[in-house]
């Protein structure tokens, strides 16, 4: 998140809009661990 947040700021975005994506990012994430009742699984280890 830290990454794209650096992103979008470089790119001129302004940073509040940016931080409610990431807040939006994160509920999707724990609504779907939550819904599914399965544990956390961290992606970001598998990506290339």
């Amino acid at each position: 998140m830290k990454a794209y947040f650096e992103r979008r700021k470089k790119e001129g975005k302004n940073e509040m809009s940016t931080i409610n994506i990431i807040r939006n990012k994160l509920l999707a994430r724990i609504f779907a661990v939550v819904n599914r009742g399965a544990p956390y699984v961290n992606t970001c280890k598998y990506v290339a």
